[in-house]
């Protein structure tokens, strides 16, 4: 089942498919449902498949022109302009573009951080140096063929973006369900960092709720091809 894939680093599958283009309304999503096997929330699952079916259904000419205003509007948060070094991801499919902003990060002189995922879905970290630097990897992913700089890497890291297929109105993420960035986030806060959180989506992604679980950690900004989304920041 392609929705109980683990949560990759930046990545779903690009088989084709069906679904809903980006004209479709944006789904509201149940809260309170009952708990599948695994412990997590079987709505969580369902409203996976409807959404991965929806970016399934984007042309690619459509993904390239999101990308396009991701990155204009990404570049305009504080939270990644005034970083140091960012954590990202490399997108793939039909998931909202990272590949413009990666670059533009880099000729402002970010240091990129992009994950290696790990044979147990935790996630080491490589150093981004531009396209020429990336390679195939398992599960249709690219990964930075530079030296691997160990899974604490993630730590130096000012802010994160962090893949997701939907964000509510508490800036509570909808990921893909194999905790690859839940771990690095349990990392980050057992080491009291607390990098800025931002999500990237396609508009119809910010939807009125989605089922969440005691360890979500909000986001602080959802950035959309129409603009950005900010949550409020949670007490400590």
């Amino acid at each position: 089942m392609r929705d109980a894939l683990p949560e990759m680093p930046g990545g779903e599958p690009t088989a084709p498919g069906g679904g809903p283009t980006a004209s479709g309304g944006a789904p509201r999503v149940p809260g309170g449902e009952p708990t599948a096997s695994g412990g997590e929330p079987a709505d969580k699952r369902t409203v996976r498949g409807r959404l991965l079916a929806a970016r399934r259904g984007f042309a690619p000419a459509e993904v390239e022109r999101a990308a396009a205003a991701l990155a204009r509007h990404a570049l305009d948060l504080p939270e990644l302009a005034g970083a140091a070094t960012v954590a990202a991801y490399v997108s793939v499919g039909g998931e909202p573009g990272t590949r413009a902003l990666l670059d533009a990060l880099r000729a402002r002189g970010i240091r990129v951080l992009l994950p290696v995922l790990l044979p147990d879905n935790d996630l080491d970290w490589g150093e981004y140096r531009g396209p020429g630097s990336l390679a195939p990897a398992g599960r249709g992913l690219l990964e930075p063929t530079g030296p691997r700089l160990g899974p604490e890497a993630v730590l130096d890291a000012d802010a994160m973006l962090v893949p997701g297929l939907a964000v509510d109105g508490r800036g509570v993420r909808l990921g893909r369900g194999g905790g690859s960035y839940d771990r690095v986030l349990a990392r980050l806060e057992r080491a009291g960092r607390s990098p800025a959180l931002v999500v990237l989506l396609y508009g119809h992604e910010v939807v009125d709720r989605v089922p969440a679980e005691p360890h979500d950690r909000p986001v602080r900004a959802a950035v959309t091809p129409e603009g950005v989304r900010r949550f409020p920041v949670p007490e400590k």
